[in-house]
């Protein structure tokens, strides 16, 4: 019998646990939770697992971490059972392994599809969760987990007319699941940020014309993805215990970390050799692997920019694009870095336009196409690649209320006010995988989505030992925690620059650095020493 149906095989109104999301996060913590033999009822608004890779089916979509570290660490027969074909899964493959998991450790009737969360609120008097549905489920739970990912709300710009243009337009992060062909179409996408590198070359392949809207010129590195070998899949099955073990402590993740040696402490001649390799390697490892000084200091980074700038002259031919396409302003490493497969090639195409909008910026969309302010673009269909309100936004959306019917979009008005990322003062019992103030975003997501499943079962564990009620953070430990993040932040090159991680992208939202940057393993001792503390900085009651 499932822990989530009672011996009808009806959906249980009162449980100990709601999650809310069925991507790696929810599936993940189902899975723990039924192990636990805890009751839960888990909602997600599509009609089937896959989180991020439910949505996201935009042409090109792909991981940008290796395929073999961004998959399921706790089961071994899993790991074994499943190939990888390519270094860097696709959407479709990342999809499939997904709804093979789920169907290898029966997940799928776990979760109530096509239902849509439409609040949360808490009720002090008997310190329960009410979750409503728009199904009409009114569901009880002492604890409320989010497992709605950090890049799941979709953003589209407020450009006016929209909504009289007679031809299709679409947002990569909510992609139509039937196929959609550009052939014969004058196609105009709208920025180029990670969705926009990784669609741009395919719809550039597939248009009669595409026309590229960039606002902020982006760096980008070559994923040089391939076909894995059978011999590169076997060796990485036989040694994937301590591929783990080594992301669970690197800084971002992944199974490397940055080299102990300072960019700025070589001569020009071996830097520019290892940049070399590590272009011609493809992939994080570039930046991310390399030396340890070009996140914190600026005459380093500047090395590094610089030699991608070089790139994009060598590899753009028309001088007017090349210009165009160089990043300045701001560090190489502190927007997102997207991995490409011949992004800046595209431009060579003669069927491939761009239009830099600081210059000339769109004024409308109109019914026929988008408006600049000097020149009218007509277009049969427009891709808005334009992000998602990233790290809160997920979690706002979910009408969340907490003590004395506080919404967290108030609690967190001048930015997310967290502990460990992972809970905030105010909203009892409340858990979040991968929130704001926790790694996150700046690794492998996998790696860090089950340290936080692991932690808070292992919590709610606790509690249930205890025989405790109810667990928030402390007002000084969630204080302290907030000047950790922003201090560590402080001492890198991020602050600098207006990203999605500063909540940039989005109008009125305060310009605070969201994820936690003292790197995964540290992050994760910490919590753990949190943990082995008694749970030091929360309140048990």
């Amino acid at each position: 019998m499932s822990a989530s149906t009672d011996a009808r095989g009806a959906r249980p109104s009162e449980v100990e646990v709601a999650v809310i999301g069925a991507g790696f996060a929810g599936m993940h913590m189902v899975y723990k939770l039924r192990s636990l033999g805890l009751s839960y009822r888990a909602f997600e608004k599509g009609s089937g697992v896959g989180g991020t890779w439910y949505w996201n089916r935009y042409p090109g979509a792909s991981s940008d971490s290796e395929s073999w570290v961004y998959s399921f660490a706790f089961d071994k027969d899993l790991e074994q059972e499943w190939n990888w074909s390519k270094r860097f899964p696709e959407q479709p493959e990342i999809l499939g392994y997904l709804q093979y998991a789920a169907k290898k450790f029966d997940l799928e009737r776990e979760f109530d599809f096509n239902t849509t969360v439409t609040a949360c609120t808490y009720d002090e008097k008997s310190s329960r969760w009410i979750v409503e549905t728009d199904k009409g489920d009114r569901v009880i739970a002492r604890f409320l987990v989010t497992a709605v990912g950090c890049l799941s709300a979709a953003q589209l710009p407020q450009i006016p007319g929209l909504e009289s243009f007679k031809g299709r337009w679409y947002h990569t992060g909510q992609w139509p699941h039937e196929p959609v062909d550009f052939t014969g179409k004058r196609v105009g996408v709208v920025g180029t940020g990670s969705s926009g590198i990784q669609s741009i070359p395919i719809i550039a392949n597939q248009a009669k014309h595409l026309t590229v809207f960039q606002r902020t010129p982006n760096f980008s590195v070559p994923a040089r993805n391939r076909l894995l070998s059978e011999q590169e899949r076997n060796a990485l099955k036989r040694d994937i215990r301590e591929i783990r073990e080594r992301c669970r402590w690197a800084s971002i993740g992944q199974p490397y970390d940055a080299q102990p040696v300072a960019a700025m402490s070589v001569s020009d001649e071996e830097r520019r050799k290892q940049y070399e390799a590590n272009w011609a390697k493809g992939g994080f490892e570039w930046m991310f692997g390399s030396y340890n000084d070009l996140l914190v200091d600026e005459k380093a980074n500047d090395t590094a920019a610089e030699f991608v700038r070089e790139k994009i002259r060598a590899i753009v031919k028309d001088p007017e694009k090349a210009r165009k396409l160089l990043p300045k302003g701001y560090p190489i490493g502190t927007k997102r870095l997207p991995l490409d497969q011949e992004y800046f090639e595209t431009y060579n195409r003669d069927n491939v336009d761009l239009v830099d909008i600081r210059e000339t910026p769109i004024e409308q969309i109109t019914a026929d196409g988008i408006q600049t302010s000097d020149k009218k673009y007509e277009l049969d269909a427009i891709v808005f690649a334009t992000g998602f309100d990233a790290l809160t936004g997920p979690v706002t959306r979910l009408n969340i209320r907490g003590r004395g019917g506080q919404k967290i979009e108030q609690k967190w008005a001048e930015g997310p006010r967290t502990y460990l990322g992972v809970a905030t003062l105010g909203f009892p019992n409340l858990f979040m995988i991968t929130g704001p103030g926790s790694p996150s975003v700046l690794g492998n997501m996998p790696t860090s989505i089950e340290q936080h499943v692991d932690w808070i079962s292992d919590c709610m564990l606790h509690l249930r030992k205890q025989g405790a009620t109810t667990i928030e953070p402390t007002a000084a430990a969630e204080e302290k925690w907030g000047q950790h993040v922003k201090e560590l932040a402080d001492t890198t090159l991020f602050p600098q620059t207006d990203s999605w991680y500063m909540g940039a992208n989005i109008p009125g939202k305060p310009r605070v650095f969201m994820p936690y940057i003292g790197g995964f393993g540290t992050y994760r001792k910490l919590c753990n020493e949190v943990a082995e503390k008694g749970y030091e900085g929360f309140a048990i009651k």
